[in-house]
């Protein structure tokens, strides 16, 4: 290999110091401290670590074997180059590849034989080995800072390794810095020709960063450790000669672009001085010493040389200047070191010389920048007369002649809460009144020297308005004169008084004191309202004059965002009134109105930025302005104010975003402060909750942003800054000073692009669906050439390693843009894409890198699985091995991410700091995308891997965690919870996808395993805890429901999956199933009985689902409706709208129901079950007739939503299967089965109206032709309820015949000739409307039936309204053997078979239609008998004419390979089969028909024993239905049904009696088809016989006693007769013997099988044939 991954044997320094930083994965205490002692010789050591070459060195690199000979040979060249130690330089390099280096291996190779390519990678190998020196002394610097706080997580191993050093640190650095400050400039003869003029500045550059960084540590470690005398002369002679770091020996070097660095050096230098004179001592021994000695009169001419050069050369100034230096661009803790430092030199000063001598405004400005630091205010007050006390004392003395001062101390220690409350006091209780005279005022009286006053009248001071208190200064008051001459008087006055009453009524600069004020204490904000409430008064005047006071106005706007963070609707209130902030002259109405800016006026404040600031390069104002927008929308006023708050961010937007790049700046890092602060106010607002925005027409602040950005030049401003790239943000971090804190330009620079990330990411997200791609979306997606496309620059910052945030949002807007956008990003990575892959990778596979980085780089390649197939077979880098011609075989390639998965799901890695359970979760979901995705070739690859993880799972993690049955309230991971749900979905896709007999046996074996450990059963118990604790503790809000959702899920699909692959899942005994099946109603109990939020709802939901599947798919039932009662009833009384989890539950009853069958005994919960199932039928039907009622003057129909999951809010009510008003119906439908008796139906019907309901709703449904599943179920009930004498009564008198008998009329089509092209030819068991009819049909049959004459009229009515389609249907079975349209016929004729008991009321009032039914029925017969006698006619009417009825063939469920002529002969074998089956299907429906056409007219033709008896009967009543003919029956629709038909189909019914005795193989295939029994098929066809031999014989009969018949008709009737009537007596007699079975009509118990019957003469049929017989033959 070229380069190895190094971490495990080398740590670079950059490393060294991020994990120091806390900002790896390296975290604890124990792996710091480790790191510190695995370190500390480099910490010992400094720079001094590095070495120079050496022959030896040289000559162990040539000897090193592990490294290939190019990097050996580049490891020379870098030494040689950096004047470093060979080795060192061959580790450097190896570093750098690792870390650094931006290509892959195979471009390395030419990289180091390419000459210009070879230099390029030197000069970046160099700056590397600069970064690395200055990390090394950063981590130094690191500790010295933070081992004595004690707030600092690692003080106590920082404070270890400082004692360690304690001792040699200086005398190793010291000597370090003296050899930077007199190194010698490198030149091209010593160091190659690559060292040229500007690589000898950037040599020196870094030179001067080292010194200042080894004069920090210096300064820090001073700090808390004494200078010996020796090592402080040393220094002070060290820095006298380089003249404080402006005699450096390479000065010539020195360009404008170092002075900051250089003054540094100075500031550092004289600093660590200071320290070393140790002015704290000599400030306790001052007192000690002869102080007096000092004084001008007194001192030696030296000490007043001294004081006189200091003063002359500016101290003071300097002093400030370093203060403020170090405090902007410097290390936090060297800062406020320098000023304790500063400090004491301060107070030493004040308290040792005069005060006349050490007034000036530098001093002032010192004791300020001192006095900033919290500790040393803290210090101040607790000595407020001594030191810097005196300044302050001196400034109030002069007040308020002189107000600056005094203010300006004043702010300074305004740095915490403690401090607030005394400087209030301060000057809420001020002791003199210093006023300036020109002239002795004239109520004056003096002492004889002048020097003290007395007033003589009260003195009007400031005048405060009407009605309130003056400030006066009373009679009688003491002034002492300061100065006093010609020139004038200075007078103190001894008088007390308020400072806050004085600022009330002048015009003082105090804003900023007041600003210091509240920002630091929010309590004071009260008593000082009399001064902020004068600011929207004082912000109006002052934007409105020709020249604004800027400073000022940047100060009111700074007050007011502190106090809009507390009360933003009051300060929103005053300011609007202002004119300061843009607003709208016109309402706002549209989006296009907002963007144009119409009506839009930019106010004082857009005045200003225009006129004042952009020329002047200085933004205070547009910098407050900002800020106060934002605290005005992150307070309530976002989601309040959208419409007064459009006008100030549209001109953020639209003038201020897109060009403020392009203003001019005086200072360094405002440009990027104000994008900064821009791109803050966007986020805010794009995270403004939903619940606060209006959702209404009129724009909002989110819709106005997301349109903007996504349409305007605002997105592209946007785009412009993601587009700033990784390599300008190191340039700029690399110019920042040494020890730059978390403010400086790189930072502001970074937070900037990061909030571009996220901006842009949530404009993605929140966007409106559109199919027009947006401006934003073709800039993130636009191919550019030469890598210049912005997705390059955003996977590029994965090289960026100063903030791990960078390039984890730059993956995450990745990971947005690769879910939405149209594109490829492996074609816009191009040329780069390996190289990033790999860069990728070595950070996915760092043990110390961040975790949040890895996770989102999953999180990355998880939705490229699925969204970009190219990036993701990039990262697989899966390789073809060599195999078998044909066949391929894959191996996982050396960068594929795959490794670094598996090493994450490894059970040794678990529990290791590098593999904590989130990132464990990540790569587990990468695993479950390529399941999921079907990436068979990387799935092939894993499976070894993979269920070796499998069995670590069931033993390894499962056990751990949760063998001891730990409450879900444990759980400080939720995380591992869907680490579970991951490996259980791929368990269930692998044994979905994969055959049965095709798993592995791994796989099979683990299963076993997880069945012999009694997993299944504790899983359930678990999910079930977890659903318990969930909704108990979801009103708390520490639950983890979205992980519990999904684990469920998991769960649901392994037992859904494991009711199909029993055997497989070893899920079998019984005892574990009905385990399984109680901890899921346990768990859908527990979640919809407890009144709980919506996601609890939905997890309840879930569980249902789960409970209804698995109770039809085991179908065993418990005794489980009394929970299901309770779970129904706590649903019916929710107060959401749980529309789906209703229909579940109902589902669930109804199978309960089914399953229990009638024969399950008493159900205890019957009566309230019925309560509550009829009160929701009414509810439900009365709410769909309104919605029909709306929906049919609409003239429009809704379309259903179906899903499984959510409940959506309840809308208008549907007409679904699956809806709950259908359910409800089938519901009610099996409790009244159950109940057969009535006794708990009745009462309810007659309490809860639901009758009236459904009627009014079918009615309605029927006339509109809508609601067709709620129909159907309604009739169901309904003929369950007419199969009892108290339902049917209950129902017709509910109305029913006025409900469905006309508004019927509308869900057929009867055409004018009585052609029957309008039946259907589809499936019976489809939901249809000429289902409805012959469910309307049946429920006439049935309550006629049960009825009878209670029902004739209406039995009647129904008749004669639908005789057209009644004779149709008849007529019909001739052309159309659908099933369908034969099942209408069999519903039609059972209907007339009731009817025909009352042929007298029929004859009566429709005679017409009798005589056409009887028609019909007998033209029914002959088409029956005809179709069942001709097989093949049958057969191939099927095939031709209902093509539906027969299905094409057997439908493959999965794709079949092309098959052999052996399988194409199978698959013709089952087709026929399939024909068969129709066909044999046809014929049963046919025999059923046939039977009760015929025994309808046994009720049309005469009673035979009346007719073979009753001599006198009246023949006249019944008419001749069949004609005198004995010819087979025909097709023929003009030849009239004859005895020959009769005689027919008796032949038929003998026939397929005699079928049936020889091929048993149909007779099973029927079973099987019709699901009936051989025995009923058999009672039926006797049954056909019976009747039809009645029929027979009492029409002829008939016949022989008709006079209009001639004598040789009926002679030849008797003959034909006789010999027919013989032959088939014999065949049947036969049958008879055999153990046949009697007829329906005469037996009410079939005889067992294989009975005989003893004698013949015993079967009614026969003797009464015989009888006939004998009659006919005499």
């Amino acid at each position: 290999m070229l380069y190895k991954y190094t971490h495990s044997f080398l740590r670079s320094c950059r490393e060294f110091w991020t994990i120091l930083t806390g900002r790896s994965a390296l975290r604890e205490p124990a792996q710091i401290e480790a790191e510190l002692d695995r370190h500390w010789d480099r910490l010992y050591q400094g720079l001094g670590y590095y070495k120079p070459p050496s022959s030896s060195s040289a000559q162990k690199v040539k000897e090193k074997k592990d490294v290939v000979q190019p990097l050996k040979d580049f490891g020379l060249r870098i030494s040689k180059f950096l004047g470093l130690d060979e080795q060192q330089s061959v580790q450097l390099l190896q570093c750098y590849l690792q870390e650094d280096y931006r290509g892959t291996r195979d471009s390395l190779k030419v990289v180091l034989k390419d000459e210009r390519q070879s230099q390029a990678l030197l000069l970046k190998v160099a700056d590397y080995y600069y970064e690395e020196r200055m990390c090394l002394l950063r981590c130094v610097l690191l500790v010295l800072t933070y081992f004595q706080d004690e707030r600092h997580p690692y003080r106590a191993e920082y404070c270890n390794c400082v004692n360690k050093l304690e001792k040699d640190l200086v005398s190793n650095y010291q000597p370090q810095l003296e050899n930077l400050f007199r190194a010698e400039a490198p030149t091209w003869e010593t160091h190659g020709n690559l060292m040229t003029e500007r690589q000898v500045s950037r040599w020196f550059l870094q030179c001067l960063r080292e010194q200042c960084l080894l004069l920090e540590i210096i300064f820090l470690y001073y700090a808390y450790f004494e200078i010996s005398p020796p090592d402080l002369l040393s220094f002070t002679k060290m820095f006298k000669e380089q003249g404080f770091g402006l005699r450096q020996t390479n000065r010539h070097l020195v360009d404008k672009s170092m002075d900051t660095l250089v003054d540094r050096i100075g500031y550092l230098s004289s600093l660590i001085l200071v320290e070393g004179m140790d002015i704290e001592f000599l400030h306790k021994c001052a007192p000690k010493i002869n102080l007096h000695t000092l004084r001008p009169d007194e001192s030696s001419p030296v000490i007043k040389r001294i004081g006189n050069t200091a003063l002359q050369l500016e101290v003071f100034k300097y002093l400030s200047t370093m203060l403020k230096g170090l405090g902007v661009s410097g290390n936090n803790c060297t800062a406020i070191t320098a000023k304790m430092c500063i400090y004491g030199l301060l107070s030493f000063v004040i308290t040792s010389f005069e005060e006349e001598t050490t007034q000036c405004s530098h001093l002032i400005d010192a004791a300020c920048e001192v006095l900033s630091a919290p500790s040393l205010a803290k210090i101040f007050w607790e000595m407020p007369n001594m030191g810097l006390g005196m300044i302050l004392d001196s400034a109030a003395g002069m007040f308020p002649h002189k107000i600056g001062p005094l203010l300006q101390l004043l702010t300074a220690l305004l740095s915490n809460k403690s401090a607030v409350k005394k400087v209030y006091n301060f000057l809420d209780k001020m002791s003199f009144y210093t006023q300036v005279y020109k002239h002795k005022p004239n109520d004056i009286i003096s002492k004889d020297d002048g020097t003290l006053w007395r007033r003589q009248t009260p003195k009007l001071l400031y005048p405060l308005g009407a009605g309130q208190t003056n400030l006066w200064m009373p009679q009688g008051v003491f002034g002492q004169v300061m100065i006093g001459g010609e020139q004038g008087y200075v007078v103190r006055w001894d008088y007390s008084y308020s400072s806050w009453t004085l600022f009330t009524c002048a015009e003082v600069p105090i804003l900023d004191l007041v600003h210091k004020f509240i920002s630091t204490d929010w309590n004071v904000s009260d008593c000082l309202l009399p001064l902020t409430s004068r600011i929207y008064m004082l912000l109006q005047r002052l934007t409105s004059v020709i020249n604004p006071p800027v400073d000022v106005i940047a100060s009111c706007v700074n007050c007011l965002s502190v106090l809009a963070a507390r009360m933003p609707v009051k300060v929103w209130s005053s300011l609007h009134h202002t004119g300061f902030l843009p607003f709208a002259s016109s309402p706002l109405t549209s989006m296009a109105q907002c963007v144009s800016a119409e009506g839009m006026k930019a106010g004082n404040y857009g005045n200003l930025l225009v006129q004042i600031e952009q020329p002047r390069g200085e933004y205070a104002v547009t910098i407050a302005f900002l800020r106060l927008i934002t605290t005005l929308v992150k307070g309530q006023l976002g989601s309040t104010q959208n419409k007064g708050l459009i006008p100030c961010v549209l001109l953020v937007l639209k003038e201020m975003l897109p060009t403020y790049h392009k203003w001019r700046y005086n200072t360094y890092g405002v440009r990027e402060r104000i994008g900064c602060l821009i791109l803050e106010l966007i986020h805010a607002i794009l995270n403004l909750s939903p619940e606060g925005v209006d959702q209404g027409s009129t724009p909002t602040l989110q819709s106005l942003c997301i349109y903007s950005l996504a349409n305007t030049e605002a997105g592209q401003a946007v785009v412009n800054i993601m587009g700033v790239g990784v390599d300008t943000i190191d340039v700029v971090l690399a110019a920042q000073p040494s020890s730059c804190g978390s403010e400086g330009p790189g930072q502001v620079l970074i937070q900037t692009v990061k909030l571009a990330f996220s901006v842009t990411n949530n404009v993605i997200r929140l966007k409106p669906p559109s199919d027009v791609v947006s401006p934003l979306e073709q800039a993130l997606t636009q191919h550019g050439g030469h890598g210049n496309n912005l997705i390059v620059v955003l996977a590029k910052y994965i090289y960026h390693k100063h903030d791990p945030a960078l390039p984890r949002l730059a993956i995450q807007l990745l990971k947005r843009l690769a879910t939405v956008a149209p594109m490829s990003v492996y074609a816009c990575l191009g040329s780069d894409a390996a190289a990033i892959r790999d860069a990728f990778l070595t950070r996915l596979q760092s043990k110390t890198e961040d975790m949040r980085i890895k996770v989102m780089i999953l999180e990355f390649l998880t939705v490229a699985v699925e969204t970009q197939p190219g990036l993701i077979e990039l990262f697989l880098n899966l390789e073809v091995k060599d195999g078998n011609e044909g066949s391929k075989e894959f191996l996982l390639g050396e960068w594929s991410c795959l490794h670094a998965v598996l090493d994450l799901i490894d059970s040794k890695q678990q529990g290791k700091y590098w593999c904590p359970p989130l990132l464990h979760r990540a790569a587990l979901a990468f695993l479950l995308a390529l399941w999921q995705d079907r990436r068979d070739s990387a799935i092939s690859v894993l499976f070894f891997f993979f269920f070796f993880f499998f069995f670590f799972f069931l033993s390894s993690l499962t056990t751990p965690l949760f063998a001891t049955l730990t409450p879900p309230s444990d759980t400080t991971e939720p995380c591992v919870l869907e680490t579970c749900a991951f490996v259980m979905k791929i368990i269930g896709l692998e044994i979905y996808y994969v055959v049965g007999g095709s798993l592995e046996q791994s796989l099979k074996d683990g299963l076993q395993k997880f069945s012999n450990m009694r997993r299944y059963e504790y899983w359930s118990q678990y999910v079930k805890s977890l659903v318990c604790y969930v909704t108990e503790m979801e009103e708390e809000g520490i639950c983890y429901l979205p992980e519990t959702q999904i684990l469920i899920s998991a769960w649901r699909m392994l037992l859904i999956l494991s009711t199909s692959h029993s055997g497989v899942m070893q899920l079998t005994e019984d005892s574990t199933k009905l385990k399984l099946f109680m901890d899921v109603l346990d768990g859908t109990k527990a979640a919809l009985t407890t009144p709980t939020s919506v996601p609890c709802l939905r997890l309840g939901s879930m569980m249902a689902t789960l409970l209804l599947i698995l109770l039809s798919q085991w179908r065993r039932s418990p005794d489980i409706l009394s929970p299901l009662s309770l779970i129904l009833e706590s649903v019916l009384q929710a107060d959401q709208q749980m529309e789906k989890t209703k229909a579940k539950i109902f589902s669930a009853l109804i199978s309960v129901l089914q399953i229990q069958g009638l024969n399950s005994g008493d159900i205890s919960q019957l009566p309230q079950l019925l309560s509550c199932v009829c009160e929701t039928v009414k509810d439900e039907a009365l709410a769909l007739a309104d919605n029909t009622r709306r929906l049919n003057q609409m003239g429009d129909t809704m379309e259903d939503e179906d899903s499984m999951e959510t409940d959506s809010p309840r809308g208008p009510q549907k007409d679904q299967r699956d809806g709950v008003c259908v359910l409800a119906l089938h519901l009610a439908k099996e409790l009244c089965r159950t109940d057969e008796d009535g006794e708990h139906w009745v009462s309810v019907i007659r309490k809860v109206p639901v009758l009236p309901s459904v009627l009014s709703a079918v009615e309605l449904s029927l006339r509109c032709k809508h609601n067709l599943y709620f129909t159907e179920a309604a009739l169901h009930l309904l003929l369950t309820l007419a199969r009892t004498p108290q339902g049917a009564a209950a129902v017709a008198g509910a109305g029913v015949i006025q409900t469905i008998c006309l508004p019927l009329l509308g869900v057929y089509e009867v055409s004018s000739n009585g052609s029957s092209q309008s039946f259907s030819r589809k499936s019976q068991d489809s939901a249809c409307w000429p289902g409805v009819y012959r469910l309307c049909m049946s429920l006439m049959e049935s309550l006629i039936k049960t009825l009878r004459y209670n029902f004739i009229n209406e039995a009647l009515d129904f008749v004669g309204v639908h005789q057209e389609r009644i004779l149709q249907c008849l007529n019909a079975v001739r052309t159309v053997q659908s099933l369908a349209c034969l099942d209408e016929a069999d519903h039609t004729v059972g209907f007339l078979l009731q009817l025909s008991s009352f042929c007298k009321e029929w004859q009566f009032h429709l005679p017409r239609l009798l005589r056409d039914v009887q028609v019909n029925l007998c033209y029914l017969c002959q088409t029956c008998t005809y179709l069942l006698h001709s097989k093949k006619m049958l057969h191939h009417f099927l095939q031709t004419k209902n093509g539906e009825a027969l299905p094409p063939g057997p439908l493959p469920r999965t794709q079949r390979p092309p098959q052999t002529p052996s399988k194409q002969a199978a698959g013709g074998g089952e087709r026929e089969e399939a024909e068969q089956k129709a066909l044999l299907a046809v014929q049963c429906s046919l025999l059923k028909i046939l039977s009760k056409t015929l025994a309808t007219l046994q009720h049309f033709t005469p009673d035979c024993c009346q007719i073979l008896l009753d001599q006198c009967m009246d023949l006249a009543e019944y008419r001749t239905l069949f004609v005198l003919s004995f010819t087979t029956p025909a097709f023929d629709p003009d030849v009239a049904p004859s005895f020959g038909t009769l005689l027919a189909t008796i032949n038929v019914a003998l026939s397929m009696l005699s079928e049936m005795e020889k091929k048993k193989e149909p007779i099973i295939i029927i079973v099987l088809i019709l699901t009936c029994c051989s025995l009923f098929f058999r009672s039926l066809l006797m049954f056909t016989m019976e009747n039809c031999f009645y029929v027979l014989i009492s029409q002829a009969v008939r016949c022989l006693k008709d006079p209009s018949i001639l004598p040789r008709d009926k002679q030849r009737l008797k003959q034909e007769l006789s010999s027919e009537l013989s032959t088939l007596l014999s065949s049947l007699s036969r049958h008879f013997r055999r153990g046949s079975p009697s007829s329906p009509a005469t037996q009410s118990k079939p005889p067992t099988p294989g009975s005989k019957v003893s004698h013949e003469g015993q079967e009614p049929i026969i003797q009464l044939v015989q009888a006939f017989v004998r009659l006919v033959q005499r």
